[in-house]
């Protein structure tokens, strides 16, 4: 036994190994592991506000934060509404500019006449003025007797990001009852932008009883796949979508769990790992655990393992992230498990286990991340004091280079 445990330090010692438990999508799917390192003791305990700061670029695309009590900038033929919200924001970059998408609505968010925005920028951080992607709701305007209300009987926009399929630029968005989450009328549309009116056209049905997470990707049998909850997905749990080659409404489901007993998922996201053929997933935990869950799936998205509770901290929130040129993979969170601040980039080299941590934005109330790549930098897209701004950040992706944990305060 003895000489056992003297071989276990000299590999540790010479080869850097170690016993934990690595996660592996083949041999070791229930490895709880997903962040590590010497500069904290427990990832709850992690003191977030003081992580090294990583350096950017910060402008707001849009406002319609209250100035008072009984003021708003969020205006209709002129005149102040009782408040307004803008979340739900996605970016991409695309013929020679970015466009940038968010949930616009009344009161507090998701409520019947709630509409998409969209605004462009050469650079990503001078924006045009917000202007509609979609119409108001059916029978869900301002004039309606319903607007600004919680109830079935008034509709709204959900915006659900940018599709690049064949070239062509197609803007998503759910439209359903404005009463819970979600309505039996639930379904997944698509936009396409006419330049000759400047307008978005509607372009169709991308799925019926559908509300994705983030826009389809491609996955390594070279389909599309982006998740999907079901009008009635607290019960059912979460699915994902494979398809979109022979049209954009050609799709198979195939779901996580088929329940939601075991785990109360919410926005699920996920990638494709170095080994270019497994896939890992991630899902926000909504009974509250603290921590991001994990799945594998090595057939392309049909079968998922059993996610499993990870010891990666989250405040219950959507993240998003992306892997980038370099091979590196970047996930940008609210990691505090106590609330949504503040905005944090983590980085991995598999995609798996995450050893760094940064500290991007903060002292309120922020969420709801969408990171690019673009040209050296990252562009981060969130939603800010308390879903009533639209904000970006833009990074600088050597400035990541220079994250070192050595500068948090632990290890000082």
């Amino acid at each position: 036994m003895k000489n056992i445990f003297t071989l276990l330090a000299l590999l540790i010692i010479v080869f850097g190994c170690s016993p934990k438990n690595y996660p592996d999508a083949v041999k070791n799917p229930e490895s709880t592991l997903m962040l590590e390192g010497d500069w904290f003791d427990h990832p709850h305990s992690i003191d977030f506000d003081r992580l090294p700061v990583i350096p950017s670029q910060h402008v707001v695309v849009s406002d319609v934060q209250s100035k008072d009590e009984n003021e708003s900038k969020y205006k209709f033929a002129g005149q102040h509404l009782a408040g307004g919200v803008n979340q739900h924001n996605y970016m991409i970059f695309h013929e020679g500019q970015f466009w940038l998408m968010w949930s616009d609505g009344p009161g507090v968010e998701d409520r019947v006449g709630q509409v998409v925005k969209y605004a462009t920028s050469p650079d990503g951080l001078e924006w045009t003025e917000p202007k509609m992607l979609t119409p108001y709701p059916p029978n869900s305007g301002p004039s309606s007797e319903y607007y600004n209300t919680r109830t079935d009987k008034g509709m709204r926009w959900i915006a659900r990001g940018f599709w690049l399929r064949d070239g062509e630029l197609l803007a998503l968005a759910t439209l359903d009852e404005a009463k819970g989450f979600f309505g039996p009328s639930l379904e997944l549309r698509s936009f396409t932008f006419n330049k000759q009116s400047g307008s978005w056209e509607d372009a169709g049905l991308i799925y019926d009883n559908a509300i994705n997470n983030f826009a389809p990707k491609k996955i390594p049998s070279g389909e599309w796949m982006m998740s999907r909850r079901a009008y009635d997905y607290v019960e059912k749990g979460v699915d994902f979508m494979v398809g979109g080659l022979t049209s954009k409404d050609d799709w198979e489901v195939y779901p996580v769990l088929g329940t939601n007993s075991e785990l109360s998922a919410e926005e699920p996201y996920w990638w494709v790992l170095p080994d270019g053929k497994s896939l890992m997933a991630l899902f926000r935990d909504n009974k509250k655990s603290g921590y991001l869950y994990r799945a594998f799936s090595t057939d392309n998205g049909r079968n998922w393992s059993t996610p499993v509770k990870t010891n990666f901290p989250d405040a219950r929130s959507k993240f998003h992230g992306l892997r980038l040129s370099d091979g590196r993979y970047i996930l940008v969170s609210n990691p505090n498990p106590e609330k949504r601040d503040p905005l944090a980039i983590s980085i991995s080299d598999d995609g798996m286990v995450f050893n760094k941590m940064g500290y991007l934005t903060g002292g309120r109330h922020i969420d709801y991340p969408n990171v690019i790549e673009h040209d050296g930098y990252i562009l981060v897209v969130f939603a800010g004091s308390t879903k009533q701004k639209i904000e970006v950040l833009k990074i600088k992706i050597s400035d990541l280079d220079k994250l070192n944990m050595d500068d948090y305060p632990q290890n000082k």
